[in-house]
């Protein structure tokens, strides 16, 4: 058998016209070439998360997110956040000190030249204004509070959307708000004046009813039992107050935000909190316990090696340079103090305003707003809504040369 070398591909008839010739598939028109199909990607599917523009992503924040962006609010835009704190807490501090200190130099001036039998009223009545003075750096403190958490709130807000301004900004956004925050202040200082002395009230007629019971009886059982319900009453007085503090903490943000009235936005933070109470809690104590640490690590060192330096430098004891060296150590931790309390207070306000805009994106859906925003700005549109007003209605004002409303 031999093989036939001009052998030739089957055929095929088509409709009877004969057989033709089998012919190879055509190959594929030029085009681009494809990659193979190890190296081609497959298509994007499933949930792709929201962009950051700025401080946080836009979407329902978790915890830990609230907690880690109040640190970086101070650290993206210190100038407005850190000195605007530094400023005025150091303001009251200076003023607390002040006051103080002319109080107390003016009670040492009586006592020296007064008589031994009035030394005690002196004593007394001298300790008593010192109390009464400090209602007045206390209404100062709770006034610039108020006016700082303003102040942050405005910056969070622009922060979420990858803004930036100076304070000189942040102020002019605060125009017309600033007299909305002292009221809440001054309401916030009556209340604290009422509380106090409604707790002294009720507390002095406790243990004037236990000195009364002691006629006849156990004197012993019957002060244990008038500390006992004092304490209870004070704890009962520090859950109504943390309670009411948590249910209004949105207040500010609200205010300079929303733009509503005092009392309006006392009735939209009780709404809001409802059902993250003990979420608002849990950030506020958190941060609380941070600051509270961050005082203690670093003050405690300061008086330990104060004191080391003052036995150093004066072994003999000398009463002046005593009390010159510890001065110039209480003044080296108040001023330690005071940048701390700064931090604690832009860390405070900042968490709260993140809260609020947690909140807002959990219940009304907030994220879908500030989402469109920073679509509009980044096409280029002119005249963009403010988003934290959308929501709820409120006309805005006509667009700047900026092309925002609220720039």
């Amino acid at each position: 058998m031999t093989d036939n070398q001009n052998w030739q591909p089957p055929v095929a008839s088509v409709s009877g016209a004969g057989p033709t010739p089998w012919a190879a598939p055509a190959a594929p028109p030029p085009g681009p070439q494809q990659a193979p199909a190890w190296q081609q990607q497959p298509p994007a599917t499933g949930w792709t998360p929201p962009p950051k523009p700025g401080l946080i992503p836009l979407h329902p924040l978790s915890f830990g997110t609230i907690i880690g962006s109040s640190f970086r609010v101070m650290r993206r835009n210190p100038g407005p956040t850190f000195g605007l704190a530094l400023l005025l807490y150091g303001v009251v501090t200076i003023v607390y000190v002040g006051l103080v200190a002319l109080l107390l130099g003016n009670l040492f001036s009586r006592l020296s030249t007064a008589s031994y039998d009035d030394t005690n009223d002196i004593a007394s009545g001298g300790i008593g204004l010192i109390a009464l003075s400090t209602l007045v750096p206390t209404s100062l403190a709770l006034i610039a509070t108020a006016v700082l958490q303003g102040i942050i709130s405005l910056e969070v807000s622009r922060a979420t959307l990858g803004e930036k301004l100076k304070l000189r900004g942040l102020w002019r956004l605060a125009k017309g708000r600033i007299g909305v925050m002292v009221l809440w202040a001054l309401l916030l200082g009556g209340a604290l004046v009422i509380f106090v002395l409604l707790s002294s009230l009720v507390t002095g007629l406790i243990f004037a009813g236990g000195a009364s019971s002691t006629v006849g009886t156990d004197a012993t059982g019957a002060i244990i039992g008038a500390l006992l319900l004092t304490l209870l009453l004070g704890l009962v007085f520090g859950a109504v107050g943390a309670w009411l503090g948590i249910k209004t903490s949105l207040v500010p943000s609200i205010v300079m935000l929303e733009r509503l009235g005092l009392f309006a936005s006392i009735r939209r933070s009780w709404q809001l909190t409802r059902g993250s109470f003990w979420r608002t809690l849990g950030v506020q104590l958190l941060i609380g316990v941070i600051i509270y640490a961050a005082t203690y690590i670093v003050s405690i060192p300061i008086t330990v090696i104060g004191s080391i330096v003052a036995v150093i430098i004066n072994p003999n004891g000398d009463e002046t340079a005593l009390i010159w060296t510890f001065g110039i150590m209480y003044l080296v931790v108040g001023i330690v103090t005071v940048v701390v309390g700064a931090i604690g207070l832009v860390m405070q306000s900042a968490s709260l305003a993140l809260v609020y805009v947690d909140i807002r994106m959990r219940k009304e859906g907030l994220d879908l707003e500030l989402l469109r925003y920073v679509e509009a700005k980044q096409a280029g549109a002119a005249g963009v809504e403010n988003p934290y007003l959308r929501l709820q209605g409120v006309s805005t004002p006509a667009p700047s040369q900026s092309g925002s409303p609220w720039a």
